[in-house]
């Protein structure tokens, strides 16, 4: 059987009775990376570097309320039949993350009297970077795994605590997570070039979210979850929507005669 194999305990360490997972670490790893990151490019974009930590800890809370909404969505019909397992359960949804950080962040924005647009661009690179982190805690979890495949690069997680169903333990699946590194990968280089020939706000950001989106949708043909519409996972319909609306963002913004933005013409 072709593929590499994956036998790695999900459980990074014990302190007493509670555990530390890898996903968690690399969750703690990636946050940490992205706002040294957003920090850097928001001074050079005039931005105080405590905007940016307090902006962040608003991003990260509304990450987790989106991220546990979506996850409940997603599965209404398991959520209805025990309601109580909305605030025991664990299940988050990384699109839910995204948009519940986002909304956080505009918000805060909005209080502090920040430019939407300066701040939104500072946040692209960073955020790039901790999808990445984070996905490599999906690989050692099994939890983002793709469908069964012949491939030679595919994972085979054997070890009983991945997080993948149990008939899917010791099969050959897509690894999807690090299909999703490798787009992501791209993607800020994209934007990295981007970023110095971009005249206006926004436009730092709405490329991300096209890039992003777009990776997404093509991407989630290969993981194994359930089909919501049209023959389409939520994933896929949500990165649809997003990158139309972004897409269009972009186009509109292009079309306009360049204003008095945060760079020299």
């Amino acid at each position: 059987m072709n593929g590499i194999v994956i036998n790695i305990d999900p459980v990074a360490f014990h302190l007493g009775p509670l555990q530390m997972h890898w996903y968690g670490l690399m969750i703690a790893v990636a946050i940490i990376v992205g706002v040294l990151i957003t920090v850097r490019v928001a001074e050079k974009k005039a931005i105080a570097a405590d905007h940016i930590y307090n902006l962040v800890l608003c991003a990260v809370l509304g990450g987790i309320v989106g991220a546990r909404l979506f996850h409940v969505v997603d599965y209404w019909e398991f959520y209805m039949a025990d309601p109580t397992q909305i605030l025991r359960g664990t299940g988050l949804a990384l699109y839910g993350a995204l948009a519940g950080g986002i909304a956080a962040s505009g918000v805060y924005a909005r209080i502090r009297h920040l430019p939407p647009g300066r701040v939104a661009d500072s946040l692209a690179p960073g955020l790039l970077v901790a999808l990445m982190i984070g996905r490599i805690g999906c690989i050692i979890n099994g939890d983002s795994h793709g469908v069964v495949t012949d491939l030679p690069w595919a994972f085979i997680y054997t070890h009983p605590g991945a997080m993948l169903p149990r008939e899917l333990l010791g099969q050959p699946t897509h690894p999807y997570p690090a299909y999703e590194i490798i787009w992501n990968a791209m993607a800020l280089l994209v934007i990295w070039r981007l970023d110095r020939r971009f005249k206006k706000e926004w436009m730092v950001f709405l490329s991300f979210l096209s890039l992003y989106s777009a990776g997404r949708f093509i991407l989630m043909f290969v993981r194994d979850q359930r089909v919501w519409l049209w023959g389409l996972q939520q994933a896929q319909i949500i990165a649809l929507l997003v990158l139309v609306v972004s897409l269009g963002l972009i186009i509109y913004s292009v079309s306009k005669r360049p204003s008095d933005g945060y760079r020299d013409p």
